[in-house]
């Protein structure tokens, strides 16, 4: 089966012939996070292809994956628990597969190189400046996360703190020695959080340092990104999944356009040069203002941003006798409801891209919507999280013509 890449220039170094990752990640079986890391790039690729296929191949041809040329370091978004060992030194990693057993990590293959060094010299402040990490089971201490953003474009970098208590003891004499030892951070926070939940961050923050943002640019867009604000996590590919949206929504600059889950904006005013209106729908409140900041940042006047449930907004649109000729949705994993697709199919849009985290929900959308006058006309996976089993895949559907008339 033909795979795609960004380059014919290889990407890898040349797999064994059984498909076997030559060098994986030593962590790999205790941390969970990369279900992948055993097999060859080639064969992560081929293997979602494949899954692909059994599950959407039905709709319509599976065009081949959009992999990454350099599968690794790609995450622009790294988080850690804290916590103490047996010995009482503190340690920082990821929660161990279905467990809330902490396993260590100084260096991770997917994730951004300069936040992981981050990362490890935060620990040994805490070391030094005596700030016990939060514990569980006591409900004792204070550092539960700690959560690092960068901007791969903009080189900007937010450092938020995530504490069990507003008091950080030492706080100036700490976010001044962190400064000392990594200069290039740009904003760093304080995020409260002292309920017992699996929720990494709390509703209060403070800004310590800097303006309490970062920004980046995707697809010549530039995004103010806050602690709270979704952003996808591999900008690389980013690029490549929504560039092949674009082109999917064939926008000529006459359309009205709808971006559902629009989160922060990033698909809407990215189409927003494209169409002639674009209407943003998110239900996060924060995710909303980012959004508006974000249009105002890129001098975009034809786009409108929302605080409502999207599926409530459609059908609102639909009954004031309101139409859209294109809408994007990107929901999370779970897919969308069926009151959201409902809506979605009153108001009618001659085209839908349905941008999907999850081809299993993905596909009982489809076929939801697919039984109401809508036809698969374009299927593209793109590999969003290499060495991982997450697929990303954008799908096409088209309104079926009304036979009425005829």
């Amino acid at each position: 089966m033909p795979i795609r890449k960004q380059s014919d220039r290889p990407h890898t170094k040349a797999a064994p012939s059984s498909g076997q990752n030559p060098s994986p990640c030593p962590l790999y079986r205790k941390c969970g996070g990369c279900q992948l890391q055993n097999m060859s790039y080639e064969r992560q690729l081929a293997w979602k292809q494949g899954r692909v296929i059994s599950l959407l191949g039905s709709f319509g041809k599976v065009s081949p994956i959009l992999g990454m040329e350099h599968p690794y370091h790609y995450r622009n978004k790294v988080q850690a628990a804290f916590s103490l060992n047996r010995s009482g030194r503190i340690v920082s990693g990821v929660y161990q597969a279905s467990t809330h057993r902490i396993v260590p990590v100084d260096k991770c293959m997917t994730e951004d190189q300069k936040a992981d060094e981050i990362m490890v010299s935060i620990r040994r402040l805490l070391e030094d400046f005596k700030i016990p990490p939060y514990e569980e089971r006591s409900g004792r201490g204070l550092v539960r996360h700690v959560l690092i953003k960068r901007g791969f474009q903009s080189g900007q970098i937010m450092v938020v703190l995530v504490t069990a208590t507003p008091i950080l003891p030492a706080k100036n004499n700490f976010i001044k020695a962190l400064l000392q030892k990594h200069p290039e951070i740009t904003t760093i926070l304080q995020n409260v959080n002292g309920k017992f939940t699996s929720m990494v961050l709390g509703e209060s923050e403070k800004v310590l340092y800097g303006p309490g943002t970062i920004e980046d640019t995707l697809c010549d867009c530039v995004f103010r990104i806050s602690a709270k604000s979704f952003y996808q996590i591999n900008p690389v590919q980013t690029e490549v999944l929504y560039k092949k949206a674009m082109e999917l929504a064939g926008l000529s600059g006459k359309e009205r356009v709808i971006d559902a889950y629009c989160g922060i904006g990033t698909i809407g005013l990215i189409a927003s040069r494209q169409a002639q209106q674009v209407i943003g729908v998110e239900v996060n409140r924060d995710a909303v203002k980012d959004a508006i900041v974000n249009m105002r940042r890129n001098s975009i006047q034809n786009a409108r941003f929302y605080h409502a449930d999207a599926g409530q907004f459609l059908t609102d649109m639909a009954n004031d006798g309101q139409s859209a000729d294109v809408v994007f949705l990107d929901p999370p994993r779970a897919g969308s409801d069926q009151a959201f697709l409902s809506s979605l199919v009153t108001l009618s849009p001659a085209r839908i891209v349905y941008i999907s985290c999850n081809p299993e929900t993905q596909r009982r959308d489809l076929l939801f919507l697919t039984q109401r006058g809508y036809q698969v006309r374009a299927i593209q996976p793109v590999d969003m999280f290499p060495h991982t089993n997450h697929i990303e895949c954008c799908v096409l559907l088209q309104k079926i013509p009304s036979k009425k008339g005829r």
